[in-house]
């Protein structure tokens, strides 16, 4: 065999590795590759290696199939009481069928925003603008379902659906800050009166505490002192009864008696006395006296 012949199988078995290598196609997680062998679809690859039919398949699309995240821009829309106003949307989609979203709709980006704002404008044009800005969650549902339905053709399912902003005209954004201020400093004034009440209340409650704790102080102070003089004159009373007890025990002669009422005539003859009480025995009490006199002069044997 030739040098000749030999270079020439060379460059024909390079060539081949080449082409072999060069239809050597590696498939990264989460895509997909689809195929066409002569202008018609032929399978679809997902992750891995795959060789490919030199000349006769080609790729014809390279699918990713992450989640992925549309920002369409603002669309005017107009509402039921005929308020124009700006709303932009995010879409949240993944691709199911990359074969079906290869085929099934030209620029399937550019068909689910047409679809999107045609959509939006259907459902806002239902609502008034105060339903609009409150009902968020409703509309963003009601897209999704949609827009779901729609793209199932797609080879697209819809995740979610959400309205990013919502932009009313400039004088109805004025005329609701103006509304809602008045609505703060409202709250506000009812919240001070409110305030205000609860102290006044709070004032009552504790001077009527107060004034029935001092009414009680002062009942229970009476009540103690009345208890304090009763207990006095119970034990005065007893003490008398006591004292008469044992003088009846004792059986005092008649001139004990005399001394005694001789005592106490002393003591109310004391010159604190207004008025003098003589009694009609007072013979009988200078007796007495007299008595007490020799039995103290006299000496003792």
């Amino acid at each position: 065999m030739s040098i000749v012949s030999l270079i020439i199988i060379a460059v024909i078995a390079l060539i081949v590795v080449i082409i072999v290598a060069r239809n050597i196609k590696i498939v990264p997680q989460a895509h997909a590759f689809v195929i066409e062998r002569l202008g018609a679809y032929h399978q679809t690859w997902g992750t891995g290696l795959h060789l490919k039919v030199p000349f006769i398949d080609r790729i014809s699309k390279k699918v990713s199939l992450k989640e992925q995240v549309v920002d369409f821009p603002p669309q005017p829309v107009i509402t039921r009481d005929n308020v124009t106003m700006q709303i932009d949307t995010v879409v949240y989609f993944e691709i199911t069928d990359p074969k079906l979203y290869t085929y099934g709709v030209e620029r399937p980006l550019s068909a689910i925003e047409n679809l999107t704002a045609t959509t939006l404008r259907n459902i806002i044009g239902d609502l008034e603008l105060d339903s609009t800005l409150t009902s968020r969650d409703t509309i963003n549902d009601k897209i999704r379902i949609i827009l779901d339905e729609a793209t199932d053709a797609w080879g697209i399912r819809v995740i979610r659906v959400e309205l990013k902003n919502i932009l009313p005209p400039r004088e109805i954004q004025d005329a609701m800050e103006k509304q809602m201020k008045a609505e703060r400093e409202r709250r506000a004034r009812i919240l001070d009166a409110e305030g205000e009440k609860r102290s006044q209340i709070l004032v009552a409650e504790g001077l009527k505490e107060s004034a029935i704790l001092k009414a009680d102080a002062v009942k229970e102070s009476k009540i103690r002192e009345a208890e304090g003089e009763a207990q006095a004159i119970l034990t005065v009373q007893k003490a008398n009864a006591d004292a008469l007890r044992m003088l009846s025990e004792a059986n005092p002669s008649d001139k004990v008696i005399e001394l005694k009422s001789l005592e106490a005539l002393a003591k109310v003859a004391d010159g604190k006395a207004t008025k003098l009480i003589v009694p009609s025995n007072m013979s009988n009490l200078a007796t007495v006296a007299t008595s007490l006199k020799e039995m103290i002069t006299k000496p003792k044997e």
